[in-house]
């Protein structure tokens, strides 16, 4: 199978970004932080318009790893040229953790923008909600849109560090 262009789903703090780096590193192919084309300074939403022109430039090329949901904004745009669908299935109580830690320690995140840091306000509490509800509210519908888009795209599902490092290991194991 060619890995030319990934997509990695999963809940925030799931893991999608660390993974894209690696995966990144070993196929050496460059990584497309979906949060890093959306977000702008102080986590201002952009034009729709202006968020699909930045995916649909940053998809362009023919080798790319593309972490990040968006799947009503940029499925359409992704998975029909994508190989590989990752979906991430890190435990709610694992991706709410890591979300906590990451915020409290507050450094900045290559997957981010400028001016975009984490911060404890009611924001962040609607998103710890968001977290622990991903599996029940929102993989439904992503699951549901990706079907629609890109059935015919193998999906691998990864469940555990195990699971990741294995098939880190069998991507690195075919590239030699």
């Amino acid at each position: 199978m060619q890995l030319n262009r990934i997509i990695i789903l999963g809940n925030a703090g799931s893991g999608k970004s660390t993974l894209a780096r690696q995966l990144g590193t070993v196929l050496e192919v460059p990584v497309i932080h979906l949060d890093k084309l959306f977000w702008e300074p102080d986590w201002t939403k952009p034009e729709a318009s202006e968020f699909r022109a930045k995916v649909r430039a940053a998809v362009s090329g023919s080798r790319w790893i593309c972490e990040g949901n968006y799947h009503r904004r940029t499925f359409d745009l992704r998975l029909p040229k994508a190989d590989l669908v990752i979906w991430l299935n890190t435990p709610r109580l694992t991706c709410l953790k890591r979300v906590l830690i990451r915020t409290l320690r507050n450094e900045p995140r290559p997957d981010l923008p400028e001016g975009c840091s984490e911060r404890m306000n009611r924001e962040f509490l609607l998103f710890l909600r968001y977290v622990w509800q991903f599996d029940q509210k929102d993989r439904p519908a992503i699951e549901a849109e990706r079907v629609v888009q890109g059935a015919n795209v193998p999906v691998v599902s990864l469940n555990n560090k195990a699971e990741i490092h294995a098939f880190l290991q069998q991507v690195q194991s075919h590239r030699q």
